[in-house]
């Protein structure tokens, strides 16, 4: 279906076409499981957040004012139930769990060096919520500054500034941090050559080799 179609059926829907949002949710659901798989490498927790986001479509379409692109509001809420679906996974007992499926990231964002989707999910869950979102929608989902700014009701730079933020956040969160071995001892650095008047490198004398 056409770009167009599906904005033309999401105009219907949120003017209360019943017809047309059952049509609209079944179009769209290919794609919300795809943007949610994207999030979560589990494929059980990517179909709840799907159906979640579904869900959110049909109680919301109403209030969908098409102040931007529906897709762009459709991948902001797969963004967010997304990580409410892991928040809730990760706050289940352990023996409730699905076995979480690891993988690595797209070497193409830049920003995101986590060594898994469950590390940059750890990790936004620690970031204030607009630059979680922001960067999300950015780096996993590939949104432009311009649609952000539309979905968040922010200018472009404040936009640029929240992603900014987050990245360099991120990157404080998931770069590991290196600690020295118990009991070792800090390396030294080596002392500089002598040089000589002209900061050219006094040669050798022969009593010092021994």
């Amino acid at each position: 279906m056409y770009e167009s179609d599906v904005e033309n059926l999401a105009q219907t829907a949120a003017h209360g076409d019943l017809a047309a949002l059952n049509v609209l949710l079944v179009t769209v659901r290919p794609e919300v499981l795809r943007l949610c798989s994207r999030l979560l490498a589990n494929r059980e927790d990517a179909e709840e957040a799907c159906q979640d986001t579904l869900l959110a479509v049909s109680r919301g379409i109403d209030r969908f004012e098409g102040r931007s692109a529906f897709r762009t509001w459709l991948h902001r809420l797969a963004t967010n139930r997304a990580r409410s679906t892991y928040r809730r996974a990760r706050s289940a007992p352990a023996e409730d769990r699905t076995p979480e499926l690891t993988d690595l990231p797209d070497p193409r964002r830049t920003s995101v060096v986590a060594s898994t989707r469950l590390d940059l999910l750890n990790a936004l869950a620690r970031l204030r919520p607009e630059l979680a979102e922001a960067v999300a929608l950015r780096d996993v989902l590939g949104l432009g500054y311009h649609e952000i700014a539309e979905l968040q009701r922010i200018p472009d730079g404040t936009v640029k500034s929240r992603i900014h933020e987050a990245r360099r956040q991120l990157r404080g969160l998931l770069t590991p941090q290196v600690s020295p071995a118990p009991g070792a001892s800090p390396a030294r650095s080596a002392s500089p050559a002598p040089t000589g008047p002209e900061g050219r490198r006094s040669p050798r004398r022969r009593d010092d080799a021994g």
